[in-house]
């Protein structure tokens, strides 16, 4: 292996270690009423989407210590896309409509 392809697989191994170290944060998504922020949630599923892409790259280390298979990585998206653009179960509560039956304008 020649220097530079060294480096580059010293490096993938830091940034993988780097990503399963920032993947253990989950201890930080829980709010008050036993909620889960959902903007931290979706930074937790890039981040271990990221290190389980990564993976395959990085030899003789241990695999992620999550779901790291195809149909994984695909519900990894599709919630991470979901908490990051407040869209699903993410999404705010619509706006509060109020009916108004009269009609007439009111008196000058």
């Amino acid at each position: 292996m020649d220097d530079r392809a060294t480096a580059r697989a010293q490096e993938y191994v830091k940034v993988y270690e780097e990503l399963l170290a920032a993947a253990r944060l989950d201890a930080l998504r829980p709010l008050e009423a036993g909620g889960v922020d959902p903007h931290a949630t979706a930074a937790m599923h890039a981040v271990r989407f990221a290190a389980t892409i990564l993976w395959p790259e990085v030899p003789d280390t241990p695999p992620p210590g999550f779901r790291h298979d195809s149909l994984g990585l695909i519900e990894l998206a599709a919630h991470w896309r979901e908490a990051a653009l407040d869209l699903g179960e993410f999404a705010p509560p619509p706006p509060v409509l109020r009916l108004v039956s009269d009609t007439a304008p009111p008196p000058p």
